[in-house]
Order: structure tokens, then C-alpha cells, then sequence
């Protein structure tokens, strides 16, 4: 990867992108300013009203040759900013938020395949918000990965 490749947006330019985006509901420059999402090729779209996060398939997501099955790490990722672009895009604050845990359940072997994500925020307090979010594959009735992400939305000297 170049080093412009890796370079993350500094914070008042995230900042900005991140109001554009909820301005005009398009929140594709985010995925291309954060290096990781740019790298797994993430991209959000709108599917029958729903905001959905799509990883396409690459052969460098393969963490067991033998199957072929994605690598755990890119499944999680994948639920990881599927909801934090959730909640950047529906979040009342301009902060962005910070992950206090992340709970994966890997429910069966992710396919050599595109994989789809949705995220639904199942509480948004002042100063932190849960999510949950969802992978799956051909056939969204049986997901592959489900997380559930509590967040840091608050500002305050501890969370700077």
C-alpha cells in the first residue's frame, strides 16, 4: 500500500466529510477517506431504503485457502464500519464515535463471495449508543457474522 493509500484525513476534514455527508445523504467519500475501508473496497449503498455496506470479494480476503473462506479479521472489520457509518450518519453529534467494545459471533464460514452488512442503532443515549449489525451473503435469512458495537459519542476531557 503507498503512503497515500494509508493517509487518514486530518480531524476537521473528517469532520467536514462527515456533515456533507449526512447533508446530502451521499456517504461514499467516507469509505474513501478511512485507508482501511478504502483497502477492504467498502461501499455503502442504498437497497429498498435501507443503507447497506457491500465488500466486494477479493482474493486477498481469503484467510483459509483450504475452503476458500474470508479471514475473521475482514468479517469483523466489515461489521466494525458498517456501524460506525451508521451511526456517523445518523448521530446527532459531529464527534466521531469511539469504540468502547465490539462483540463478534461468527456464525458460519464467510464465502468466496461479495458480502453484504446492515447495521440498526438499537439505542442512542447522550453519551454512549449500541449497534447492531449484520453480514451475510446469497440469502440474508442466514447471516454468516453478527456484532454488537457500544459506542463513545459523548465529548468531555476523557473522551478527547
Amino acid at each position: 500500500m503507498s503512503d497515500e493509500a494509508t493517509k487518514t484525513p486530518a480531524k476537521g476534514a473528517l469532520l467536514s466529510l462527515i456533515r456533507r455527508a449526512r447533508e446530502t445523504g451521499d456517504l461514499a467519500p467516507l469509505t474513501e477517506a478511512i485507508p482501511y475501508a478504502r483497502f477492504l473496497g467498502l461501499k455503502l449503498q442504498q437497497v429498498e431504503g435501507e443503507r447497506l455496506c457491500l465488500m466486494p470479494y477479493q482474493p486477498m480476503l481469503i484467510g483459509n485457502s483450504a475452503l476458500p473462506a474470508l479471514h475473521g479479521g475482514t468479517l469483523g472489520a466489515l461489521l466494525e464500519s458498517t456501524a460506525i457509518f451508521e451511526l456517523m450518519a445518523q448521530a446527532a453529534s459531529d464527534r466521531v464515535p469511539k469504540i468502547i467494545s465490539l462483540t463478534v459471533d461468527y456464525l458460519r464460514s464467510g464465502k468466496a463471495q461479495d458480502t453484504w452488512a446492515h447495521a440498526v442503532i438499537t439505542r442512542a443515549g447522550r453519551r454512549v449508543a449500541n449497534v447492531r449489525v449484520e453480514a451475510w451473503q446469497e440469502d440474508r435469512a442466514r447471516p454468516i457474522a453478527t456484532a454488537n458495537v457500544l459506542f463513545l459519542v459523548a465529548g468531555g476531557a476523557s473522551a478527547a
